[in-house]
């Protein structure tokens, strides 16, 4: 009796404490869902309701208008270039960081070399120092290496990225050695044994990688405005902040271009959320 009693009591706790989280997290999904309404409902208004109002929740059905998406794709704006732009320089940032990052955790992970922990150490050094610490060196960096206003400046100083080195470490630390050895005496080479071994297990950890560092990539702000001078060559973000000026009505463009600057993350997350969860969790079981 005594122990049913102590099996119900503890059912009931869990009972308690799923309901506790479920109520959590739907508080907390509420109070992320509600900007991204209030920007969506924004940009079904005129600009000037949104200089009068600003950003609320109100629907107000008699104001919507579709005038804004219209502008969007018919007016005479740069917002296309802007967006291809923020496009071409976010894969090429995500395919060479995971390349080259993968290429130094993996050295890290399968090799042992002199002064291995000291190299590790530095990464995690780096990974612990905020970006506005060693931003204007780097700035100084890549103004004496000629990169200014051009996009080999924007994403070269990031291509060995210390997160993504760390993260893709841990993951390789969780896979077998003897996969590496059985490699090596079937006569691959330490390429082959990346490539066709190696690549094909980390797919959830690309996957992984990849949404976050698209979306640090496509977001990055303070960089590629410090690098790029040439208006032709502004990011998203760059070219969506000079449409905030006292002159001018932008505001319509700018809520509706920022709506849809939202899509290509989201379309990121559908296509690689199949590993995703995989990805950020394997990492932590060893063998």
């Amino acid at each position: 009796m005594a122990a049913e009693a102590i099996g119900k009591s503890q059912k009931r706790k869990n009972k308690m404490a799923t309901i506790g989280m479920v109520i959590f997290f739907s508080i907390l999904a509420i109070l992320i869902i509600i900007p991204v309404y209030a920007i969506v409902l924004a940009s079904f208004k005129p600009g000037n309701h949104l200089l009068q109002y600003g950003l609320n929740l109100n629907l107000d059905v008699a104001n919507m208008t579709l005038d804004n998406y219209v502008l969007l794709f018919t007016g005479s704006h740069d917002y296309w270039i802007w967006f291809g732009n923020s496009l071409l320089l976010t894969v090429i940032t995500v395919v060479l960081t995971l390349l080259v990052s993968s290429f130094v955790a993996y050295g890290f992970a399968a090799y042992d070399f002199k002064g291995k922990n000291f190299f590790f150490v530095i990464v995690l050094i780096i990974l612990s120092i905020p970006f506005e610490v060693i931003m204007l060196p780097l700035y100084k960096q890549i103004s004496s290496w000629g990169m200014m206003d051009n996009y080999a400046g924007v994403v070269v100083p990031f291509l060995a990225h210390a997160s993504t080195i760390f993260f893709f470490r841990q993951y390789l630390l969780g896979l077998p050695k003897s996969l590496i050895e059985a490699g090596r005496i079937d006569g691959c080479t330490e390429y082959g044994i990346f490539f066709r071994l190696i690549v094909p297990i980390m797919k959830p950890a690309f996957s992984a990688m990849a949404i976050l560092n698209g979306m640090n990539a496509w977001n990055n702000y303070l960089w590629p405005l410090l690098v790029i001078r040439s208006s032709e060559k502004y990011t998203l973000t760059i070219g969506l902040n000079t449409l905030i000026n006292p002159y001018g009505d932008n505001y319509s463009l700018l809520v509706v271009g920022s709506v849809f600057s939202i899509i290509p993350i989201f379309i990121l997350f559908i296509c690689f959320q199949r590993y995703f969860i995989e990805g950020m969790t394997a990492g932590a079981v060893k063998e």
